[in-house]
C-alpha cells in the first residue's frame, strides 16, 4: 500500500486512560489458552481473556517515537483512518446522511476507555460504540503477522477498516439494535447474531479496499493479504475444529473472505446485510 507522505487522520489520541459501558465490537486475542479466545470479538473487553512490510523493530519504534512523536505503525495508521474518513464521508452523502468520523486511540498494554470498561494488549484491536473510538495496541500488529502469518501492510489496514466498519454500524443503528436483542437472547441465539455483525464489518472493509483500488494506492498482492488476513482469523480456524458452530461468534474464515470480497468487488454499502444472507444460515 502506498501510504508514506500522504495525509494522516488528525483524529488520533494517546494513553492508557480514556475514562464503563458494556458493548465493544471487534476486539482480537491472539491464541487458544484452554478456553476459545476470539478476534474482533463483539464483547466487552473486560470479560474476555487477557506485522508485516516495513515495520521497525520494537527499539526503533520506541527511538523515532521519542524524535517525531508518533511511530511508523501510529502514522500508517492514521492514513488508513484519513482514507476512511474520505470513502465514509463520500458514501454517506451519496446516501443522503452525514459521517461522523470516529477516532484512533492508540494505547500500550491496557487502556481504561470511556465507554467500554477496560481493556489489555491481549484484547487487540476493538471499536466501543460508546465513546466511537477504535482502540489499537500496535503490538497486535506484529503478533498478527508472527503468530497467525497474517503480515503485510495491507493486512494492518483491513484490521483497522474492519473497526471502521462497526463504527459505520453504530451510526447506522445497527449497534444498537444489538445491544437490544442482547438482552432477549440465548447466549447460542446471540452469537449467531455477532456473527453476522462480524461479517458486515468484514464487508465494509471490502467496501473501503474497493475505494483504495480506485484511487490507485494499492500495491499487488494488497488484496491477497486482506484475505489472508481474514482466513486466518476465521473462527473454525482459531478453534482447530475443537469447538461447535454454535459457539462461533465472528464466522468461519470462508465467510470471512467471501464478505471481504463482496464488499471490494461491489464498492456498495446497500449489498452488504449480512443478517438476511441466506449464505449464513
Amino acid at each position: 500500500m502506498q501510504w508514506m507522505g500522504r495525509r494522516e487522520s488528525s483524529n488520533a489520541e494517546s494513553g492508557s486512560s480514556s475514562g464503563g459501558g458494556r458493548i465493544a465490537a471487534g476486539g482480537g486475542i491472539l491464541g487458544i489458552l484452554g478456553v476459545i479466545i476470539y478476534l474482533f470479538t463483539g464483547v466487552n473487553p473486560s470479560q474476555i481473556l487477557g506485522g508485516g512490510d516495513g515495520n521497525p523493530s520494537g527499539g526503533d519504534q520506541k527511538n523515532e517515537k521519542l524524535a517525531t512523536g508518533r511511530t511508523q505503525e501510529e502514522k500508517f495508521s492514521m492514513v488508513v483512518l484519513a482514507d476512511t474518513e474520505e470513502i465514509w464521508h463520500k458514501l454517506f452523502r451519496d446516501m443522503g446522511a452525514s459521517y461522523k468520523e470516529p477516532t484512533i486511540h492508540f494505547f500500550e498494554e491496557a487502556v481504561e476507555t470511556s465507554g467500554c470498561g477496560f481493556a489489555g494488549s491481549a484484547t487487540g484491536p476493538f471499536y466501543c460504540p460508546r465513546d466511537q473510538k477504535v482502540y489499537i495496541d500496535l503490538s497486535f500488529f506484529r503478533e498478527l503477522e508472527q503468530k497467525l502469518g497474517a503480515g503485510g501492510d495491507f493486512a494492518r489496514a483491513y484490521v483497522i477498516a474492519h473497526e471502521v466498519g462497526h463504527h459505520v454500524q453504530k451510526l447506522m443503528g445497527v449497534s444498537d439494535k444489538m445491544d437490544q436483542a442482547r438482552q432477549q437472547m440465548s447466549e447460542e441465539e446471540y452469537n449467531k447474531l455477532s456473527v453476522k455483525l462480524e461479517l458486515q464489518a468484514d464487508f465494509y472493509a471490502g467496501v473501503f479496499a474497493h475505494y483504495e483500488q480506485q484511487k490507485g494506492v494499492l500495491d499487488a498482492g494488497d488484496i491477497d493479504e486482506a484475505l489472508n488476513a481474514a482466513n486466518a482469523i476465521g473462527d473454525d480456524r482459531l478453534t482447530k475444529g475443537q469447538v461447535s458452530p454454535d459457539s462461533f461468534t465472528h464466522g468461519t474464515s470462508e465467510q470471512r473472505m467471501y464478505w471481504f470480497k463482496k464488499g471490494y468487488e461491489t464498492g456498495d454499502p446497500k449489498q452488504g446485510n449480512t443478517f438476511t444472507s441466506a449464505s449464513l444460515n
